[in-house]
């Protein structure tokens, strides 16, 4: 059987998708978290770089806006810095049952495939969701893809370690012309 997303024919003979997520690990415990999601065929969508700062246009203001209200639905759930560039976003999310009151939700242990109420997969792909179709709405192209399939998730393990990511990402935009996401 042979897919088609986009124009990429996708056969799942010869493509193997394989998680990159801790086997075992709750995606939904407590944490810091660092996600990297890339835009489809590493397109510029979300404007542009200009001296060092990134400067959003309408697509990029609406991952924007989904980001910072990604914190705001969800209780358990702190956004903190992020960033978006033209063709990725890295952001940091912190999960805490002290957020903002008390968490409802059954401890559930995140398996690939199935979703999880408010763990980090279910966060990334609802996230890639909504901004998808807000996007496309606008560019009048249903169905496209606007990001790609995966992405790449972390936990943060420690204060250095989220300072160091907090930096890399506050730095990312200066540092554009050598990140491993630069296309021109």
């Amino acid at each position: 059987m042979i897919l088609y997303r986009g124009n990429m024919k996708y056969n799942p003979d010869i493509h193997h998708r394989r998680s990159v997520r801790l086997k075992d690990y709750d995606y939904s415990q407590e944490g810091a978290y660092f996600v990297t999601i890339c835009t489809w065929n590493k397109d510029h969508v979300f404007g542009e770089i200009d001296s060092g700062n990134m400067s959003l246009n309408e697509y990029g203001e609406i991952v924007n806006q989904e980001w910072l209200r990604t914190g705001i639905i969800r209780t358990n759930v702190k956004t903190d810095h992020f960033i978006i560039m033209p063709n990725h976003f890295h952001g940091i999310l912190i999960v805490s049952d002290d957020c903002r009151g008390t968490l409802q939700r059954a401890p559930t242990l995140e398996q690939f495939g199935k979703p999880v109420s408010n763990s980090i997969p279910t966060i990334v792909r609802l996230f890639k969701s909504t901004t998808t179709k807000q996007i496309n709405q606008i560019r009048n192209s249903p169905g496209d893809p606007v990001w790609q399939r995966n992405y790449y998730e972390h936990i943060i393990r420690g204060e250095p370690e989220l300072h160091n990511i907090r930096e890399y990402i506050v730095n990312n935009p200066l540092n554009w012309e050598r990140d491993d996401h630069f296309e021109n």
